[in-house]
């Protein structure tokens, strides 16, 4: 099973209703899961903090981040990256040493977006750096409560002005969800995605072969599945009852399998 974090797991500084008491509910019965989030702007270190402070213990190899994957990609190829990110992300490549070539890496800037940085980065996309997102979503929810712009529409913009795809390494991307699935030893069709954001969480994961849960928490809105190609596996309220759902459903499929064995 693959969590999206924002939205599902918490809004703000708060967990949601339930979602730590459906963790450990997922604890308890034994089922393998890991964490996900297109969160560029916190580096994996302060995500862990995070959720220490609400309560909820885990590690490093629990969550998959955008950041992580292009850190891999960079060093694997000798690159060299050219960073548009939130000052708060830029820990995660501070230690990637000069490389061969250049890369191009767009997460979510906030603030920090400014015309000079985009452009210095438009300069080195069409001089032929490779062009890398860390995700392109359109947008997230924020603190405020209200919905914000995701690095996604700076994405499409880059791509517009040089002519070039980028290269998406976070959600709805398949190497991402393989990625991510590659972890659970499981076949993508047994592995479900439980997200907020019917496009990248679900749409996503189901164009990979995972299936899909929507909860109607942290961005979602109304109707925004009747919008995707195919209807998501399961729309639940929350985490909680996405999980409970899950559960129920796995004990139905070992009881099939266990009266089969007897015919």
């Amino acid at each position: 099973m693959l969590i999206d974090l924002d939205g599902v797991v918490y809004v703000g500084d708060a967990a949601l209703p339930g979602s730590l008491e459906a963790i450990e509910r997922l604890r308890a019965a034994g089922l393998p899961f890991r964490f996900v989030t297109n969160t560029t702007r916190r580096p994996l270190r302060r995500i862990v903090e995070d959720l220490s402070r609400l309560g909820l213990s885990v590690s490093r190899e629990e969550i998959y981040t955008p950041a992580a994957l292009a850190r891999s990609f960079l060093l694997q190829r000798g690159l060299t990256p050219f960073l548009v990110t939130h000052p708060d992300l830029q820990e995660e490549f501070a230690d990637i040493s000069a490389g061969s070539g250049e890369a191009v890496v767009i997460g979510d800037a906030g603030e920090f977006f400014t015309y000079d940085l985009l452009n210095r980065a438009y300069r080195k996309i069409i001089g032929g750096a490779i062009f890398l997102a860390l995700a392109k979503n359109r947008c997230f929810l924020d603190r405020d409560g209200e919905l914000s712009l995701d690095a996604g529409p700076f994405v499409k913009g880059l791509e517009f002005a040089s002519g070039r795809e980028a290269l998406v390494l976070g959600k709805p991307s398949p190497t991402f969800f393989s990625l991510a699935v590659s972890g659970l030893h499981c076949r993508p069709g047994r592995v479900a995605m439980i997200g907020d954001d019917a496009e990248a969480d679900v749409g996503g994961a189901m164009a990979a072969g995972l299936m899909g849960v929507l909860v109607r928490t942290g961005k979602y809105q109304t109707g925004q599945e009747a919008r995707l190609p195919q209807r998501p596996t399961f729309v639940a309220k929350n985490l909680e009852a996405a999980v409970v759902w899950l559960l129920e459903s796995r004990e139905r499929a070992s009881s099939r399998d266990d009266a089969t064995k007897t015919r």
